[in-house]
């Protein structure tokens, strides 16, 4: 039978799983955001379940929850919270709450919280049952694990005679990757050696006799019967002389094939002296590699790879260049010949420029940005790449295009058609996939089906436990199934459970009392080593009070006094805890610690040492703290600190139920009264000193200045004490470094 379910909760969004739940029941919802709106709803519905929030930020939640059980004393409520709150949950449970829900609010966690409601006073469905504990396992992991996996092994162990061609297929792609890496080398190699011989027969040209001589006098047909006999011999496609400011005096271009008759010669012209590497040669550039320059330019023959390189007359001085040129389609089919491979010549853009691939075109062409990459890691890789031309596939792999002087003029591409490749039949290869493509599938189904059966609940726990291990208590994991994944999940939200309660209390213990001391109280409870009673030690006591603080208070309002004192204790605070000091209480604007008793116990000779070195450091701060004060027009905070060694009583203070940590003793005293006594003496902040602490010190006093003051009489002493002002003479890193 349906019930009436009343959601009184602040956030909308994560009340959602809880108005699916009880709807997809059958029951009747209703849903409140406010106090307001939850009364009317109370009195117009009369539900049997309330779901309340804990959170509320106003106190009308617990006037209303006392109003619901008076008026309805039969209807069942469960508070909902999204952290643990333990004094409001103290103040619910006063009403009679016994049942709190925290988030995430799952289906099994609801479950959970209305079997925990008494079931014979509400009309509520599916209450049956005392409260859950942890199940048997009755469906072992490893029967789960294993079985599948025995008919995996029958799978793969008759797959496993056809995986033996696919391990030969693959070692025939290796090679095949190994012959166009080496074929790729082999074409950087054949360049650099065709360049060195276009340089060959340029130092002929500029060499032969009675060449400078005839460009000094523009005989371009002296010029035409030198060079004439170079290049035929040379069979070079092209020689170009230029005089000094780039002119052309002759060019000799092939126009068959060898002997003399196959040249033409023409003059006149100045479009040479454009190109960057024929300008180097004309300024009289030099490289690393010497005067000469090679470069890309336009020919009669098309585009033309030029070596380029200085004339000089008969007295050193420099009458012109002379370029020797071949076309990048004769470059590029002597390259396809020797490497017998495909070769593409790209431009900066990635444009092919020349290719002796059979129907390819601009549909072969390299990203601008990988040539750049290529480029700029031309000693690191080189990539490849697949593509298809006239329904044949070809991979090509990609180098720089680099001529004399580091000129980069683009990338070359050597590619080898994929039908090198070792195929195996037609019917071997649908065998295989098929096979291989069943057993793959088998292992996907079944290793994910495992993997989730598996690895969800434990990645669950693993985030549950690292966010438990950051301080997040939280957190809780859906505990589902039967088997031991489902019992630790159960168990792991039990522990945080209790966490979450011991993380409150140590959280309240922690901050009324110091550090040092919650792990000394710690200790007690588990070892018994601890005298509560009180024990006897020889400590060094520090005491710092602020001089006339009250009149300060008095001009301030409270809010303000407040943030000067917090913000006077974050400098001296960690100070005194840094050198092992313990904060033992706040008593407005006055504060004292002890040294050599927590959290072990010290000689007395370090106890002082350590009360010394901290007492100046916290000089320091306070001159650092009162300049910032001076620079926002705030009073100074003028600071008296007294020191005093001797023996104290240490232990717990109080009664069986509330125990306060402290140290009493004359020596707490006779702190007290030093610090007093700086009023008396001094107009700044000082540090007085007793003369046990003094004598405590022994060897360490070297780093202190210390100034003796004499013997004075201090209230609460019948004799006088003997006193000295402590000012330090090394900084705090050079104490810290004599430790």
């Amino acid at each position: 039978m349906a019930i009436r379910v009343l959601l009184v909760q602040s956030d909308m969004r994560s009340a959602q799983p809880l108005t699916r739940y009880f709807k997809q029941r059958g029951d009747e919802v209703w849903q409140a955001w406010d106090m307001s709106q939850a009364r009317a709803l109370l009195e117009q519905v009369k539900p049997h379940l309330m779901l309340m929030d804990l959170h509320f930020a106003s106190q009308e939640w617990y006037a209303f929850l006392r109003t619901a059980r008076m008026n309805l004393p039969a209807m069942k409520i469960i508070m909902t919270n999204k952290y643990p709150d333990l004094q409001r949950e103290m103040k619910a449970r006063d009403q009679g709450v016994q049942v709190f829900l925290r988030q995430p609010f799952t289906p099994r966690w609801i479950d959970q919280a209305i079997k925990r409601l008494s079931e014979d006073t509400v009309p509520v469905h599916r209450l049956a049952g005392p409260p859950a504990s942890l199940e048997q396992v009755r469906m072992p992991m490893r029967v789960k694990i294993t079985l599948p996996y025995l008919l995996l092994a029958l799978v793969f162990a008759l797959a496993s005679a056809y995986l033996v061609s696919r391990v030969v297929l693959e070692s025939q792609q290796d090679r095949f990757i190994n012959q166009l890496v080496k074929t790729g080398l082999q074409s950087q190699d054949w360049l650099v050696q065709e360049e060195s011989r276009l340089l060959e027969t340029l130092r002929l040209a500029a060499n032969t006799q009675g060449v400078a001589e005839a460009m000094q006098a523009g005989d371009a047909d002296a010029l035409r019967e030198l060079l004439l006999p170079v290049a035929a011999n040379s069979q070079e496609e092209e020689i170009i002389l230029l005089d000094s400011q780039g002119t052309r005096l002759l060019t000799l271009t092939r126009a068959g094939e060898g002997g003399t008759g196959g040249y033409t010669s023409s003059s006149g012209g100045a479009d040479c002296a454009g190109w960057g590497f024929v300008q180097a040669v004309l300024s009289g550039q030099v490289d690393k590699e010497g005067d000469k320059f090679a470069g890309r330019g336009s020919g009669a023959l098309g585009e033309m790879l030029y070596v380029a390189g200085p004339v000089s007359g008969p007295l050193g001085s420099r009458t012109g260049a002379v370029l020797v040129g071949k076309s990048l389609k004769s470059l590029a089919r002597q390259l396809s010949q020797d490497t017998l491979s495909d070769v593409t010549l790209y431009d900066m853009q990635g444009l092919p420029v020349v290719t002796t691939l059979i129907g390819a075109g601009a549909g072969v062409m390299v990203d601008p940005q990988q040539v750049l990459d290529i480029l700029a890691r031309q000693d690191e890789a080189s990539p490849m790449r697949d593509f298809v031309i006239s329904n044949r596939r070809y991979s090509e792999i990609i180098g720089p295009w680099e001529v004399r002087g580091g000129n980069d003029l683009g990338v070359i591409g050597v590619s080898l058609a994929q039908s090198f490749l070792v195929r195996t039949s037609r019917a071997t290869q649908i065998e295989i996939f098929v096979i291989v493509a069943a057993a793959i599938t088998l292992v996907i189904l079944v290793g994910v089906l495992l993997a989730g059966l598996v690895t969800r609940p434990l990645m669950r726990l693993v985030e549950a436990s690292a966010e438990v291990a950051n301080g997040n208590l939280e957190v809780k994991v859906d505990a589902r199934g039967d088997d031991e994944l489902a019992i630790v999940a159960k168990s792991f939200n039990y522990m945080v459970a209790g966490l979450q309660e011991g993380s409150i209390y140590r959280d309240l213990l922690g901050r009324t009392v110091s550090p040092e001391v919650r792990e000394q109280l710690r200790q007690t409870f588990s070892s018994g080593s601890l005298r509560l009673e009180g024990q006897e030690a020889v400590a060094t006591m520090l005491r710092t009070d602020i001089r006339g603080f009250t009149t300060l208070s008095e001009k301030a309002d409270p809010a303000t006094i407040f943030h000067w004192l917090n913000e006077y204790y974050s400098h001296i605070v960690p100070i005194i805890t840094g050198h092992g000091g313990v904060v033992n209480q706040f008593e407005g604007d006055a504060m004292l610690a002890f040294f050599g008793t927590l959290p072990r116990p010290l000689e007395p000779k370090a106890s002082a040492l350590a009360a010394c070195q901290a007492a100046a450091e916290v000089l320091q701060a306070i001159d650092t703290l009162n300049a910032q004060r001076r620079a926002r027009g705030e009073p100074q905070l003028i600071t008296g600190i007294g020191i005093n060694t001797g023996v104290v009583t240490a232990g717990g203070l109080g009664t069986s139920d509330r125990l306060h940590y402290t140290v009493i003793g004359d020596s707490v005293n006779t702190a007290q009264r030093l610090e007093s006594l700086t009023r008396d003496l001094f107009d700044c902040s000082a540090i007085l000193v007793s003369h046990s602490t003094y004598t405590a010190l022994a060897d360490h006093q070297v780093q202190f200045s210390f100034e003796p003051l004499g013997y004075h009489q201090v209230r609460g002493k019948v004799e006088k004490i003997q006193v000295y002002r402590m000012q330090p003479q090394r900084s705090g890193a050079e104490w810290k470094g004599m430790l």
